[in-house]
């Protein structure tokens, strides 16, 4: 498997996850999209952590994800 469709792949779970954040902000309970964030967080941290997407990118994601969450409540 090349590096190329790798990277693709897990660029592809990172979009997964930040969507299934908002959408459980927009459609779900607060607890839902409590949960679902922390999961989000941890894609964030281990793509970050490869070098697919930057790091400043990882964080400004976060705090994105994080305010709506907190608006959430």
């Amino acid at each position: 498997v090349s590096h190329r469709s790798r990277n693709r792949w897990r660029k592809e779970q990172l979009r997964e996850a930040v969507k299934d954040v908002r959408e459980k902000v927009l459609h779900g309970s607060a607890s839902e999209a409590q949960e679902s964030f922390r999961k989000a967080c941890s894609v964030i941290d281990r793509v970050a952590g490869k070098g697919i997407i930057h790091k400043k990118t990882a964080a400004r994601t976060k705090s994105r994800l994080s305010a709506r969450v907190k608006a959430k409540k």
